[in-house]
């Protein structure tokens, strides 16, 4: 019994010894350690182009390993209570990231090569949603822009000019239903359709939103009837637009119809015109590849000089103060506002480049956006600069089913003050 106990010394004391050498073998070689940063990523579509990414600039470098995280938004905020937040991110920019910014919890990016190349004319975009004393929290990276998607062989077909004005609007309108095309089609059975596309673009085609939100902030629990703004008083006029459209003009199923329906409809040339995002070209391609669409804005007052797109910083850059890896973060940050790199994924998303040397060429499903884009010509959606405490997707769908739009915007302002006075 102690032969074979003594050989089992003799075997673990070999083995020992040989792991030893070869740490120290492999310390000889020159192979350090490389630092391992957390890299949040919150844009689902895109996956496969980050995670290729990530391994392309792990391979590239000996410094750092960067570890890709998808876990979603509401992951991301449980870290920072447990203090062991990401040390970097590209996430949608919204309400959500907002609380971060605000609470002065984002690190300085005010002094990085890629603070230095982002357009100017997109801090308000960032600044809507708050700011930190003077520090630069996060880092737009891609801005997505939406407009109405049409079907340009019905227009070509039908002799239908994009129109300009809310005239020229209800006169294709007209035109294409007397032709026997639906102008529009809806998908009210998933209320964020509503929300982001018909009550967004009406709104945002006639309201200044930035400036709307801007002095909804100042009157906080005053909102109400004898505010200097308010939902009632500056949302009338075009949620009454949106309505003629909604009652007029679209597929007689909208209110059963989801936003794949709505997709696989349009691709088969069901309606003339579509209030969706970028998001659902590579939808609608996976069934009709070849078919000829286009953008342009919703209008909605009688001068064209009024026209918008409704744009969201889709994704933004940030750093945590509490990342312990702040240097490393910092350079994986400027790989990925590499002009080939940032260019890269925005083109393969169908998003605009915020850099002021952006040199992409855009597709030719949204080329009807790019001179508003170019031009500052652009407004954040109502929807989205309202706080998710307050039902406004549930409102929205109310509205296209027969709410009354007095009382629901009137609504819509109560709970704007109540919220105003818990905070």
């Amino acid at each position: 019994m102690s032969v074979k106990l003594t050989r089992r010394k003799r075997f673990a004391a070999m083995g020992l010894g040989l792991a030893l050498l070869a740490g120290l073998l492999s310390g000889c070689a020159g192979e350090p350690d490389k630092e391992t940063i957390r890299f949040t990523f919150s844009k689902r579509e895109a996956i496969g182009f980050m995670t290729k990414l990530v391994a392309e600039y792990n391979a590239s470098q000996n410094d750092t390993e960067v570890v890709l995280d998808t876990s979603g938004v509401d992951v991301v905020s449980a870290s920072f209570v447990r203090g062991n937040p990401p040390d970097i991110a590209l996430a949608n920019y919204n309400m959500e990231t907002s609380r971060f910014v605000q609470r002065g919890v984002l690190s300085d990016l005010s002094g990085t090569d890629a603070a230095s190349r982002i357009r100017e004319d997109l801090q308000p975009l960032m600044d809507q949603y708050g700011s930190y004393q003077d520090r630069t929290s996060a880092l737009p990276y891609s801005v997505m822009a939406s407009s109405v998607i049409y079907n340009k062989e019905i227009f070509a077909a039908n002799n239908i000019k994009v129109p300009t004005t809310w005239t020229e609007l209800i006169a294709a309108c007209d035109q294409l239903k007397a032709a026997g095309v639906t102008p529009f089609y809806a998908t009210w059975k998933d209320d964020w359709t509503i929300a982001q596309g018909w009550f967004d673009y009406s709104v945002g085609g006639q309201v200044d939103t930035l400036d709307f939100f801007d002095k909804l902030a100042v009157e906080g629990t005053e909102v109400g009837p004898e505010s200097s703004v308010s939902f009632q008083k500056d949302f009338e006029q075009p949620v009454a637009k949106m309505l003629k459209l909604a009652t007029s003009y679209v597929n007689k199923d909208a209110a059963s119809r989801a936003y794949g329906d709505g997709n696989l409809a349009f691709s088969q040339g069901k309606a003339a015109m579509y209030l969706q995002g970028p998001w659902a070209f590579s939808e609608i391609a996976k069934t009709a590849p070849d078919l000829k669409l286009g953008t342009f804005p919703l209008p909605m007052t009688e001068d064209p000089q009024d026209l918008r797109v409704r744009v969201n910083v889709d994704l933004a850059a940030w750093i945590p103060e509490a990342s312990k890896h702040k240097e490393a973060a910092r350079d994986f940050l400027e790989y990925l506002y590499r002009p080939e790199v940032i260019e890269a994924y925005n083109k393969s998303q169908l998003g605009f480049t915020p850099t002021k040397d952006s040199a992409v060429v855009p597709d030719p499903r949204i080329e009807g956006m790019v001179q508003y884009y170019d031009k500052s010509q652009v407004y954040q959606g109502p929807s989205v600069l309202v706080p998710r405490t307050i039902p406004i997707m549930n409102y929205t769908q109310a509205l296209v089913f027969g709410a009354n739009p007095s009382s629901t915007l009137s609504t819509l302002d109560a709970d704007w003050a109540r919220l105003a006075f818990r905070q």
